[in-house]
């Protein structure tokens, strides 16, 4: 009974200390620009978030306007360019369209770092105070979210068995050190708009291309495409949301408290959440294999290739002897030491300058 009673009082405390905090925020006006309009990511979780949670949770006292990158006809590394400019209040982007500004943003999301969602996230959450720190350096901004796309794997039009077969193959990259990672697996990386791929697969302007397994069915790659190959050699290609300091200072303490708890558990914690099933969904929807069945629409009639062991001892081979240095070699030091501080530790390896 004395536990009942502790548990209970705790809720109250809990309850009486929330509605103090939204009595004594003074909120504001967002504006929203988030990632890509047309896929999961932005219609199930960030519309619905910004647009929808936050301004109810807040009682109305937090507006968002919410749009995307490409519905301003933006491309994806301009986004915290111009949110560095203060022309709106809060981008999201996936982080490696932004690395030729920012390289040490690439240490988030290296090719067959984390192969499962649960030590992707882990990876993320530990790197996110040096991507915090690189932001506001780099962007004037202040990292909110970091949050992932599902597992990125190969799609290609051509017959493939497995990782030694995309040798000579011209393959559109996810990413920086995505593109590395091909280039040492012996294939052509080639630089495309992610719009842009499914013209260039059905023409044969490239062989292969790398993204999200829901992305690409959501963006009909099933239909110009064979093969499903899914090894993660994209990594997760996150989506980091960020906030430009200039707005975030304008905000009361209130304010700033109950954004970054309502982005972190209610936005950011259930994307992470679905990161599995979305994987295997997209799998599902690309191929008819797997349960549960699609529940996205009409499953494609993609090969599904499995990954053997020996193709993902020949992956880590290239990330620790070629993608990893290649990613230091680029990286100031003291960026390259804060992430063997934090990611290395977790996943066992060392990045040397």
């Amino acid at each position: 009974m004395r536990g009942l009673k502790v548990a209970m009082a705790a809720a109250l405390a809990a309850a009486f200390g929330a509605n103090v905090a939204h009595a004594e925020m003074k909120g504001g006006t967002l504006n929203y620009v988030g990632s890509w309009s047309g896929l999961v990511l932005f219609k199930q979780f960030e519309k619905p978030f910004w647009g929808e949670t936050l301004p109810a949770d807040s009682k109305g006292k937090l507006k968002v306007e919410v749009t995307t990158f490409d519905q301003m006809g933006l491309k994806g590394a301009e986004v915290y360019r111009i949110l560095a400019k203060n022309v709106f209040d809060i981008g999201a982007t996936v982080a490696d369209y932004t690395v030729a500004d920012a390289p040490e943003v690439e240490g988030l999301d290296i090719p067959m770092l984390a192969r499962d969602p649960d030590t992707a996230r882990k990876v993320a959450m530990a790197y996110k105070p040096v991507l915090d720190e690189a932001f506001g350096k780099r962007f004037n901004a202040k990292v909110l979210a970091v949050v992932p796309y599902p597992a990125q794997m190969l799609f290609c039009n051509k017959e493939i068995a497995g990782l030694s077969d995309i040798k000579g193959l011209k393959v559109r990259s996810s990413g920086g050190s995505a593109a590395e990672f091909l280039k040492a697996a012996g294939a052509e990386a080639v630089t495309m708009a992610f719009s842009e791929v499914p013209g260039a697969l059905q023409r044969g302007v490239i062989d292969c291309a790398v993204t999200g397994s829901l992305s690409g069915y959501s963006s009909g790659w099933h239909e110009v495409s064979k093969v499903l190959y899914p090894m993660p050699m994209g990594g997760w290609d996150d989506v980091i949301t960020a906030i430009s300091l200039k707005k975030w200072n304008s905000l009361d303490k209130e304010t700033q408290a109950f954004l970054k708890k309502e982005v972190e558990e209610k936005f950011e914690a259930k994307v992470w959440e679905a990161a599995t099933a979305d994987t295997q969904q997209g799998i599902a929807c690309l191929t008819g294999v797997g349960a549960p069945a699609c529940t996205y629409g009409k499953a494609g009639s993609m090969k599904l290739v499995p990954v053997s062991d020996a193709d993902v001892k020949t992956a880590r081979k290239l990330l620790t002897d070629v993608v990893l240095p290649g990613w230091a070699a680029r990286t100031e030091a003291a960026y390259v030491a804060k992430w063997n501080e934090t990611v290395g530790k977790l996943v066992g390896l060392t990045a040397k300058k």
